[in-house]
Protein backbone atom coordinates (compact mmCIF):
# COMPACT_ATOMS: atom_id res chain seq x y z
CA UNK A 1 0.00 0.00 0.00
CA UNK A 2 1.69 2.96 -1.22
CA UNK A 3 0.89 6.80 -1.02
CA UNK A 4 0.12 9.18 -3.88
CA UNK A 5 2.17 12.58 -4.18
CA UNK A 6 0.27 15.92 -5.57
CA UNK A 7 2.81 18.53 -6.77
CA UNK A 8 1.55 21.64 -7.62
CA UNK A 9 1.19 23.19 -10.22
CA UNK A 10 2.53 20.74 -11.73
CA UNK A 11 -0.36 18.11 -11.56
CA UNK A 12 -3.28 20.64 -11.20
CA UNK A 13 -5.91 20.88 -9.29
CA UNK A 14 -7.54 17.95 -11.18
CA UNK A 15 -6.33 14.64 -9.11
CA UNK A 16 -7.83 16.12 -6.09
CA UNK A 17 -11.13 17.29 -7.62
CA UNK A 18 -11.32 13.63 -9.44
CA UNK A 19 -10.80 12.59 -6.21
CA UNK A 20 -14.12 14.24 -4.48
CA UNK A 21 -15.72 13.25 -7.83
CA UNK A 22 -15.60 9.85 -6.58
CA UNK A 23 -16.90 10.04 -3.22
CA UNK A 24 -19.95 7.62 -2.94
CA UNK A 25 -21.00 7.77 0.81
CA UNK A 26 -19.18 10.09 3.49
CA UNK A 27 -17.05 13.47 1.96
CA UNK A 28 -15.29 15.20 5.30
CA UNK A 29 -13.17 18.32 4.40
CA UNK A 30 -11.27 20.83 6.38
CA UNK A 31 -10.66 23.77 4.99
CA UNK A 32 -8.61 27.08 5.95
CA UNK A 33 -9.33 29.24 2.74
CA UNK A 34 -12.21 28.13 0.41
CA UNK A 35 -13.64 30.77 -2.06
CA UNK A 36 -12.71 28.26 -5.43
CA UNK A 37 -15.92 27.39 -7.52
CA UNK A 38 -14.83 24.59 -8.64
CA UNK A 39 -14.32 23.00 -6.23
CA UNK A 40 -17.63 24.24 -4.45
CA UNK A 41 -19.26 22.88 -7.39
CA UNK A 42 -17.67 19.22 -7.27
CA UNK A 43 -19.00 18.92 -3.42
CA UNK A 44 -22.13 20.20 -3.75
CA UNK A 45 -22.23 17.48 -7.11
CA UNK A 46 -21.17 15.08 -4.32
CA UNK A 47 -24.49 15.87 -2.10
CA UNK A 48 -26.49 15.56 -5.03
CA UNK A 49 -25.62 12.00 -5.65
CA UNK A 50 -26.43 11.32 -2.28
CA UNK A 51 -22.69 11.57 0.02
CA UNK A 52 -22.91 12.57 3.50
CA UNK A 53 -21.10 15.82 3.09
CA UNK A 54 -19.02 17.67 6.19
CA UNK A 55 -17.22 20.72 5.70
CA UNK A 56 -15.30 22.77 8.39
CA UNK A 57 -14.32 25.96 7.66
CA UNK A 58 -11.87 28.05 9.66
CA UNK A 59 -13.58 31.08 10.76
CA UNK A 60 -11.27 34.07 10.72
CA UNK A 61 -7.51 34.60 10.20
CA UNK A 62 -5.52 35.93 13.44
CA UNK A 63 -5.96 39.45 12.72
CA UNK A 64 -10.12 38.86 11.96
CA UNK A 65 -9.89 38.59 8.54
CA UNK A 66 -12.50 36.13 7.40
CA UNK A 67 -12.85 34.51 3.81
CA UNK A 68 -14.93 31.59 3.83
CA UNK A 69 -18.23 33.29 4.15
CA UNK A 70 -19.63 33.09 0.82
CA UNK A 71 -18.35 29.51 0.62
CA UNK A 72 -20.27 28.67 3.88
CA UNK A 73 -23.24 30.44 2.74
CA UNK A 74 -23.71 28.33 -0.64
CA UNK A 75 -22.82 25.23 0.76
CA UNK A 76 -25.42 25.86 3.59
CA UNK A 77 -28.15 26.57 0.72
CA UNK A 78 -26.99 22.96 -0.42
CA UNK A 79 -27.97 21.26 2.16
CA UNK A 80 -24.79 20.69 3.52
CA UNK A 81 -23.78 20.68 6.73
CA UNK A 82 -20.55 23.08 7.34
CA UNK A 83 -19.29 24.85 11.14
CA UNK A 84 -16.40 26.65 12.02
CA UNK A 85 -13.70 24.97 13.48
CA UNK A 86 -13.18 24.31 17.15
CA UNK A 87 -12.96 27.74 19.08
CA UNK A 88 -10.09 25.83 21.17
CA UNK A 89 -7.88 26.84 18.43
CA UNK A 90 -6.50 30.44 17.34
CA UNK A 91 -6.91 29.17 13.50
CA UNK A 92 -8.05 26.21 11.57
CA UNK A 93 -5.27 26.24 9.17
CA UNK A 94 -5.94 22.11 8.61
CA UNK A 95 -6.07 21.53 5.04
CA UNK A 96 -7.31 17.64 4.47
CA UNK A 97 -9.83 15.51 3.04
CA UNK A 98 -11.34 12.14 3.83
CA UNK A 99 -13.70 10.18 1.07
CA UNK A 100 -15.79 6.87 2.29
CA UNK A 101 -13.69 6.68 4.78
CA UNK A 102 -11.59 4.83 3.16
CA UNK A 103 -9.01 7.87 1.23
CA UNK A 104 -7.31 10.44 3.68
CA UNK A 105 -5.87 13.22 1.06
CA UNK A 106 -3.34 15.77 3.31
CA UNK A 107 -1.91 18.76 1.40
CA UNK A 108 -0.86 22.62 2.16
CA UNK A 109 -3.22 24.27 -0.52
CA UNK A 110 -5.54 25.83 0.13
CA UNK A 111 -9.29 25.91 -2.18
CA UNK A 112 -8.65 29.41 -3.08
CA UNK A 113 -9.62 31.43 -6.53
CA UNK A 114 -7.93 33.46 -8.42
CA UNK A 115 -4.34 32.23 -9.14
CA UNK A 116 -3.58 30.09 -6.01
CA UNK A 117 -2.77 27.38 -7.63
CA UNK A 118 0.24 28.14 -9.21
CA UNK A 119 1.98 28.41 -6.04
CA UNK A 120 4.87 25.49 -5.31
CA UNK A 121 2.12 22.86 -2.76
CA UNK A 122 1.64 19.12 -2.10
CA UNK A 123 -0.74 16.97 -1.27
CA UNK A 124 -0.59 13.60 0.01
CA UNK A 125 -3.19 10.43 -0.54
CA UNK A 126 -3.06 7.74 1.84
CA UNK A 127 -5.46 4.87 1.76
CA UNK A 128 -4.35 2.74 4.95
CA UNK A 129 -7.12 2.01 6.85
CA UNK A 130 -5.48 3.53 10.40
CA UNK A 131 -4.50 6.42 9.17
CA UNK A 132 -8.00 7.43 7.39
CA UNK A 133 -9.46 6.12 10.64
CA UNK A 134 -7.83 8.32 12.37
CA UNK A 135 -8.02 11.51 10.29
CA UNK A 136 -12.07 10.72 10.74
CA UNK A 137 -11.85 10.25 14.17
CA UNK A 138 -10.04 14.29 14.78
CA UNK A 139 -12.61 15.41 12.83
CA UNK A 140 -15.53 14.07 14.65
CA UNK A 141 -14.02 15.26 17.84
CA UNK A 142 -13.35 18.99 16.22
CA UNK A 143 -16.92 18.79 14.79
CA UNK A 144 -18.66 17.95 18.18
CA UNK A 145 -16.03 20.04 20.19
CA UNK A 146 -14.30 16.79 21.83
CA UNK A 147 -10.86 15.79 23.09
CA UNK A 148 -8.88 14.30 20.43
CA UNK A 149 -6.13 11.32 21.03
CA UNK A 150 -3.22 10.86 18.59
CA UNK A 151 -2.80 7.19 17.48
CA UNK A 152 0.27 6.03 18.99
CA UNK A 153 2.49 5.19 16.61
CA UNK A 154 0.93 7.28 13.95
CA UNK A 155 2.87 8.71 10.61
CA UNK A 156 0.24 11.95 11.03
CA UNK A 157 1.52 14.30 12.87
CA UNK A 158 -1.11 16.80 14.64
CA UNK A 159 -0.75 20.31 16.19
CA UNK A 160 -0.60 21.40 18.67
CA UNK A 161 -0.79 17.67 20.36
CA UNK A 162 2.98 16.56 18.47
CA UNK A 163 4.04 19.08 15.73
CA UNK A 164 6.96 20.55 17.75
CA UNK A 165 8.12 16.88 18.88
CA UNK A 166 7.54 15.25 15.90
CA UNK A 167 9.19 17.81 13.45
CA UNK A 168 12.34 18.49 16.05
CA UNK A 169 12.77 14.64 16.18
CA UNK A 170 12.57 14.32 12.55
CA UNK A 171 15.19 17.08 12.34
CA UNK A 172 17.66 15.91 14.92
CA UNK A 173 17.37 12.24 13.10
CA UNK A 174 18.98 13.56 10.13
CA UNK A 175 22.09 12.14 9.08
CA UNK A 176 23.52 13.73 5.89
CA UNK A 177 20.74 15.96 3.90
CA UNK A 178 17.96 18.35 4.54
CA UNK A 179 15.85 20.18 2.13
CA UNK A 180 13.31 22.53 3.62
CA UNK A 181 10.59 24.24 2.15
CA UNK A 182 8.68 26.53 4.33
CA UNK A 183 7.34 29.94 4.20
CA UNK A 184 8.56 30.74 8.11
CA UNK A 185 11.41 29.94 9.76
CA UNK A 186 9.96 31.66 13.48
CA UNK A 187 9.94 28.76 16.14
CA UNK A 188 13.04 28.54 17.99
CA UNK A 189 13.06 25.16 19.02
CA UNK A 190 12.89 24.21 14.58
CA UNK A 191 15.80 26.51 14.07
CA UNK A 192 18.45 25.34 16.93
CA UNK A 193 17.79 21.86 15.31
CA UNK A 194 18.71 22.86 12.31
CA UNK A 195 21.48 24.94 13.72
CA UNK A 196 22.76 21.21 15.76
CA UNK A 197 22.00 19.42 12.25
CA UNK A 198 24.52 22.23 10.34
CA UNK A 199 26.76 22.23 13.10
CA UNK A 200 27.19 18.06 12.83
CA UNK A 201 27.77 18.06 9.27
CA UNK A 202 24.02 17.70 7.59
CA UNK A 203 24.05 19.41 4.89
CA UNK A 204 20.84 22.03 5.24
CA UNK A 205 18.90 23.68 2.60
CA UNK A 206 16.30 26.01 3.18
CA UNK A 207 14.23 27.49 0.63
CA UNK A 208 11.53 30.27 2.27
CA UNK A 209 9.88 33.65 1.12
CA UNK A 210 11.61 37.07 1.11
CA UNK A 211 11.28 38.79 3.95
CA UNK A 212 8.46 41.31 2.71
CA UNK A 213 5.96 38.26 2.50
CA UNK A 214 5.91 37.83 6.83
CA UNK A 215 3.60 40.40 8.68
CA UNK A 216 5.20 43.73 9.51
CA UNK A 217 5.49 42.83 13.43
CA UNK A 218 7.60 39.53 12.43
CA UNK A 219 10.00 40.58 10.09
CA UNK A 220 12.47 40.86 12.63
CA UNK A 221 11.70 37.56 13.83
CA UNK A 222 11.66 35.87 10.71
CA UNK A 223 14.97 37.45 9.39
CA UNK A 224 16.56 36.65 12.42
CA UNK A 225 16.07 33.11 12.59
CA UNK A 226 17.45 32.70 8.57
CA UNK A 227 20.28 34.92 9.93
CA UNK A 228 21.22 32.44 12.44
CA UNK A 229 20.93 29.04 10.20
CA UNK A 230 23.13 31.39 7.32
CA UNK A 231 25.76 32.15 9.82
CA UNK A 232 25.93 28.46 10.95
CA UNK A 233 26.63 27.49 7.21
CA UNK A 234 22.86 26.50 6.51
CA UNK A 235 22.12 27.94 2.73
CA UNK A 236 19.31 29.99 2.62
CA UNK A 237 17.49 30.93 -0.74
CA UNK A 238 14.27 31.65 -2.11
CA UNK A 239 12.60 30.98 -5.39
CA UNK A 240 12.52 33.31 -8.33
CA UNK A 241 9.52 31.28 -11.03
CA UNK A 242 7.51 29.83 -8.19
CA UNK A 243 5.00 31.39 -5.16
CA UNK A 244 6.71 29.10 -2.37
CA UNK A 245 3.58 28.23 -0.37
CA UNK A 246 4.56 23.91 0.73
CA UNK A 247 5.75 22.80 3.51
CA UNK A 248 7.84 19.69 3.76
CA UNK A 249 11.08 18.50 4.86
CA UNK A 250 12.95 15.69 3.33
CA UNK A 251 15.55 14.00 5.12
CA UNK A 252 18.68 11.76 4.19
CA UNK A 253 16.37 11.45 0.23
CA UNK A 254 14.55 8.64 2.29
CA UNK A 255 11.90 10.37 4.83
CA UNK A 256 9.52 13.03 4.40
CA UNK A 257 7.18 15.24 6.48
CA UNK A 258 4.49 17.16 4.30
CA UNK A 259 1.81 19.35 5.35
CA UNK A 260 -0.34 22.15 6.80
CA UNK A 261 2.73 23.93 9.23
CA UNK A 262 4.66 26.67 9.42
CA UNK A 263 7.61 26.86 11.28
CA UNK A 264 5.85 29.17 13.62
CA UNK A 265 4.93 28.83 17.27
CA UNK A 266 1.47 29.65 16.67
CA UNK A 267 1.41 26.90 14.31
CA UNK A 268 2.77 24.37 16.48
CA UNK A 269 0.99 25.74 20.01
CA UNK A 270 -2.39 27.48 19.11
CA UNK A 271 -3.61 26.28 15.76
CA UNK A 272 -5.18 22.87 14.43
CA UNK A 273 -2.72 21.75 11.61
CA UNK A 274 -2.16 18.44 10.42
CA UNK A 275 0.95 16.77 8.09
CA UNK A 276 1.80 13.05 7.40
CA UNK A 277 5.47 11.68 7.67
CA UNK A 278 6.23 8.95 4.56
CA UNK A 279 9.15 6.94 3.25
CA UNK A 280 7.28 5.88 0.30
CA UNK A 281 9.66 5.32 -2.13
CA UNK A 282 7.65 6.87 -4.95
CA UNK A 283 6.81 9.77 -3.06
CA UNK A 284 10.25 10.47 -1.43
CA UNK A 285 11.42 10.27 -5.10
CA UNK A 286 9.48 12.65 -6.58
CA UNK A 287 9.71 15.31 -4.05
CA UNK A 288 13.85 14.74 -3.92
CA UNK A 289 13.97 15.45 -7.72
CA UNK A 290 10.88 18.65 -7.37
CA UNK A 291 12.40 20.21 -4.52
CA UNK A 292 16.41 19.86 -6.40
CA UNK A 293 14.58 21.57 -9.28
CA UNK A 294 13.20 24.61 -7.36
CA UNK A 295 16.37 24.88 -5.62
CA UNK A 296 18.09 25.00 -9.04
CA UNK A 297 15.86 27.61 -9.99
CA UNK A 298 16.37 29.53 -6.41
CA UNK A 299 18.76 32.75 -5.27
CA UNK A 300 20.72 33.40 -2.33
CA UNK A 301 18.78 35.61 0.25
CA UNK A 302 20.40 39.03 1.18
CA UNK A 303 20.23 38.19 5.07
CA UNK A 304 22.14 41.65 5.71
CA UNK A 305 20.35 44.08 7.56
CA UNK A 306 20.56 46.46 4.26
CA UNK A 307 19.64 43.25 2.15
CA UNK A 308 16.63 43.05 3.75
CA UNK A 309 15.88 46.68 4.37
CA UNK A 310 16.30 46.77 0.28
CA UNK A 311 14.15 43.67 0.46
CA UNK A 312 11.39 45.74 1.75
CA UNK A 313 12.01 49.06 0.62
CA UNK A 314 11.59 47.71 -3.00
CA UNK A 315 8.10 46.05 -2.34
CA UNK A 316 6.99 49.08 -0.76
CA UNK A 317 7.78 50.78 -4.14
CA UNK A 318 6.37 48.64 -6.15
CA UNK A 319 3.18 48.87 -3.77
CA UNK A 320 3.28 52.15 -3.83
CA UNK A 321 3.56 52.48 -8.01
CA UNK A 322 0.61 50.18 -8.00
CA UNK A 323 -1.27 52.22 -5.86
CA UNK A 324 -2.49 49.56 -3.16
CA UNK A 325 -2.42 49.91 0.88
CA UNK A 326 0.68 47.81 2.26
CA UNK A 327 0.39 47.61 5.93
CA UNK A 328 4.66 47.51 5.58
CA UNK A 329 4.96 50.95 4.28
CA UNK A 330 6.90 52.71 6.86
CA UNK A 331 8.51 49.38 8.43
CA UNK A 332 11.89 50.27 6.59
CA UNK A 333 12.34 53.53 8.67
CA UNK A 334 12.01 51.59 12.31
CA UNK A 335 14.69 50.65 14.49
CA UNK A 336 13.47 47.00 14.55
CA UNK A 337 16.05 45.14 11.84
CA UNK A 338 19.36 45.55 13.90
Amino acid sequence: MTDQLIVMPDDTVKPILGAIGEAESTLDICMFVFNDEDFLAAIIAARLRGAQVRVMLNSARRGGLTENQQAHTALQAAGIQVRDGHPKFDVTHQKSIVIDNKKGIIQSLNWKAGGAYAARDYAIVTTRREEVEEMRRCFDADWMRDDFLVREGSRLVWCPENGRHRLTSFIDSAEHSLIVQNERYQDMAVIECLVRATMRGVKVHILTRAPHTLKPDKVLEGASGLRILHDVGAKVHTMRELKLHAKAILADDKYAIVGSINFSPGSFDSRRELAIETSCRGVVERLRVTMKHDWSKSIRIDLSELGVSHDLQRHDELIARSGAEDKAVGFLKSDNLG
